[in-house]
């Protein structure tokens, strides 16, 4: 999250300082300049929306966490990757890796959902996606009292429907 929110400060001091050099030059009749510097300030405040509601996004996952773990390893049919992140946030609205956002729910029916939860006692797999393809994330997830692994279960099904399968306890 640290990463989304420094590139929005990014953006949006390109986006200042493109308007201020704009109107500076606008003032001393330099046009062509001042279209250069527009064309720049224009294309900063698109990339300031969008990171902007990217950092929406990752606060919302965040501040409704059910789940913070050091690190994820990411499946897909044909590859695997494993993520060291800061952290992997899961929540009630889709799963924070390190600047990755996936979101779950936006689309209704035909959008990324997560299928299943299966928990054991040292890893946390969570499966999601939509129709065309699915992912599958590794979790180290660190619960070493039955009760906190029941608690997030309960989490998982209360919040997003899901019924995790609690294995090795």
């Amino acid at each position: 999250m640290k990463l989304i929110r420094k590139r929005r400060n990014g953006y949006a001091l390109l986006f200042a300082a493109g308007i201020c050099l704009a109107v500076w030059l606008g003032v001393t009749f330099m046009l062509e300049v001042v279209f250069a510097f527009g064309a720049i300030s224009l294309i900063s405040l698109l990339l300031l929306v969008r990171q902007s509601r990217l950092l929406y996004d990752a606060t919302l996952i965040w501040d409704n966490r059910i789940l913070a773990v050091p690190s994820a390893l990411i499946s897909m049919p044909g590859r695997q990757m494993k993520k060291d992140t800061e952290e992997t946030v899961v929540s009630t609205f889709g799963i924070l890796i390190g600047s990755e956002i996936y979101r779950w729910g936006l689309d209704g029916v035909h959008g990324v959902r997560l299928h299943t939860a299966h928990i054991d006692q040292e890893r946390m797999y969570l499966t999601f996606g939509d129709s065309a393809q699915t992912m599958q994330v590794e979790l180290l997830h660190g619960m070493t009292q039955k009760q906190a692994v029941l608690d997030a279960a309960q989490k998982l099904l209360h919040e997003t429907g899901v019924t995790a399968d609690i294995t090795g306890w």
